[in-house]
């Protein structure tokens, strides 16, 4: 597969590698030049980033409250 380079140094990567490697709008990408050729490689977001993302709960559940919520869930 070849792409063009335009003239800001932008690249459109191939759909079919886009698909291959899961790349979205908003992924970001590593470069490591290796002997005269460029890798690419998606950085995944660490779990450890998604901390405080969203606000505490106002109230805490037990074990039972998020099982019996978990079983209705499946039920349905």
């Amino acid at each position: 597969m070849i792409a063009t380079m335009t003239s800001k140094g932008q690249l459109t990567i191939p759909k079919e590698v886009r698909e291959q490697l899961c790349l979205h709008t908003g992924t970001h990408v590593s470069f490591v030049v290796i002997g005269g050729r460029a890798e690419l490689t998606p950085i995944s977001t660490p779990l450890s980033a998604l901390k405080n993302v969203l606000p505490k709960p106002k109230k805490r559940l037990t074990l039972e409250e998020i099982e019996r919520a978990a079983a209705r869930g499946a039920s349905q």
